[in-house]
């Protein structure tokens, strides 16, 4: 299988200054890349990350909007494109729990009406906004998606049922958006366990061992190990539709 060179390539990360999106964004750079950077309006430290990503080079533009928006997630996504003069690569990495600590599947009352709502729309209506308003782009140029997903969408656990759920309807979404951009554009997902990131720093050792525990690696994923699968996906030109699981084999 020949491998796409990406050098010269353009590509929008949401969520892109934190985390996986930013491990992402810095890979993506390194392989001659321009990349946009999707963050939410008035995150300053987003902002300054971004800058101190082109001391060297400029590299990286700044794309503020909101992905759960309807109306500010297509508008950041053109805005981007039209900065950029095109898009190869749309990495749908944006996401949310909606909550600081894990959320009991028995407690059915904390999953409001409110609460599914906000998971959703960033996490399942999001990265569908973004792919349709990026897809005649991505079709000129025969470019491709990637969709952050989750093993909660498959087997595991994750920080609450509606989290779980949007994370498997996102799996199932790679797969039909794959049907339906296909034969120019490819759609892939990588599916995530327990990840070094903002939203894990601040819990507990014991909790961090004990889920480290149940890995076959006995080791936490880091940004960088998610971002690589990342870039396999995006040099891979014959595979589409699939979900590659990166979670140090804790699923076995």
């Amino acid at each position: 299988m020949t491998s796409i060179d990406l050098c010269g390539k353009t590509a929008l990360v949401t969520g892109g200054a934190s985390g996986i999106g930013a491990a992402a964004v810095e890979k993506l750079i390194a392989a001659g890349v321009r990349v946009a950077v999707n963050f939410l309006p008035g995150d300053n430290a987003a902002e300054l990350a971004v800058e101190s990503l082109n001391e060297v080079q400029e590299f990286a533009i700044k794309a503020p909007g909101d992905v759960s928006d309807p109306d500010d997630g297509p508008r950041m996504v053109a805005a981007a494109i039209a900065e950029l003069g095109g898009l190869d690569i749309l990495i749908n990495n944006a996401g949310t729990a909606r909550t600081v600590e894990p959320i009991p599947f028995t407690d059915l009352d904390a999953m409001t009406e409110e609460f599914w709502s906000s998971i959703l729309s960033t996490n399942l209506v999001g990265p569908f906004r973004c792919t349709r308003a990026a897809a005649s782009a991505l079709n000129a140029r025969g470019g491709c998606v990637v969709n952050t997903a989750s093993i909660a969408g498959i087997s595991a656990v994750g920080s609450s049922i509606a989290y779980g759920a949007s994370k498997a309807g996102l799996i199932n979404l790679t797969r039909n958006l794959a049907r339906a951009l296909a034969p120019n554009v490819r759609v892939n997902a990588v599916a995530p366990g327990l990840t070094r990131t903002p939203w894990t720093n601040p819990w507990s050792d014991e909790r961090k061992s004990t889920s480290v525990d149940s890995t076959l690696l006995k080791r936490m994923v880091e940004p960088a190990d998610v971002a690589d699968a990342m870039m396999f996906l995006c040099r891979s030109g014959a595979i589409t539709g699939e979900t590659i699981v990166v979670d140090c084999g804790r699923g076995l």
